[in-house]
């Protein structure tokens, strides 16, 4: 059994590589790397038929919901997942596609970003082309160090604490579902294991409770101040949760922020010791 997992070095890939079962053969790459070459998708489609897994993970992406490059954000969302859709299409392949809540937008029908339309694009062809794509949430947890500001408000807040800094949120109580890695490695192996029963459609991962910042904030003892309203960026969505109706049959999620969030900040604090010792 060949596993193909792409984007290897971020938060997600990471953590489900570290969960694969080691009888597996995992390859990992990261699509990114193939962007500067001028044939970079006949690249790309060697390497995978070289490759010949049984079953890919696509992972890797553009994650970051401020990037205004749309070459950028559609040849590595878009253009490199309809290669693999193609690659799975023709071969017996499974193909199971991390996808973004990003997807319903402020209407919760449309994205209302780039990179909303541009997992709503590449969600379709992964469909369309009989894979299967989770629509993420709110992602939390051990693993997210290097993500910069598209880290978790747990993990951002938590550096900001540490530092001295204020912690800001903005006014009028937005909500999010918040969702632990663990689960959506979960999801992706569950997704796995029931491939047939599932291929050709798209399912929501998330722990379907949509809770404040300030409660993320409070489980973690954090301080916080509000911004102004006239801070708020348009488009920004003030509510999500995920649809239990729409989750994968037989999955449930493990943690809500209630148990997720203690755990986190215990695996946060075991990081800084470790580190200074």
């Amino acid at each position: 059994m060949k596993i193909l997992v792409t984007g290897d070095n971020g938060f997600i890939a990471k953590r489900l590589i570290s969960k694969l079962d080691r009888n597996f053969t995992v390859f990992g790459i990261d699509v990114d790397d193939f962007m500067n070459s001028e044939d970079w998708q006949k690249e790309l489609a060697s390497i995978v038929a070289d490759l010949s897994p049984d079953v890919i993970f696509h992972v890797g992406a553009c994650s970051d919901t401020l990037e205004k490059d749309v070459n950028y954000m559609m040849k590595l969302n878009y253009e490199s997942t309809k290669i693999l859709a193609s690659y799975c299409s023709y071969t017996e392949c499974k193909l199971i596609y991390s996808s973004s809540a990003a997807n319903y937008g402020s209407d919760g029908k449309h994205p209302s970003n780039l990179y909303g339309w541009s997992k709503y694009a590449a969600e379709d062809v992964v469909t369309l082309t009989g894979g299967v794509a989770l629509r993420y949430f709110n992602v939390y947890g051990p693993g997210e160090e290097h993500k910069g500001r598209m880290a978790s408000v747990a993990y951002q807040s938590y550096l900001k604490h540490k530092a001295g800094e204020r912690v800001i949120l903005f006014p009028k109580n937005p909500t999010r579902d918040f969702v632990h890695v663990d689960d959506i490695v979960y999801a992706n192996m569950h997704a796995w294991a029931h491939y047939e029963y599932f291929k050709g459609n798209h399912f929501d991962v998330g722990s379907g409770e949509s809770r404040s910042f300030e409660d993320v904030l409070n489980l973690m003892q954090i301080p916080f101040e509000y911004a102004d309203e006239s801070q708020i960026p348009e488009g920004y969505q003030f509510f999500t949760v995920s649809n239990s109706n729409e989750w994968l049959s037989g999955w449930t999620p493990k943690h809500n922020i209630d148990t997720g969030v203690p755990e986190y900040l215990d695996y946060l604090k075991k990081s800084e010791q470790d580190g200074e010792n």
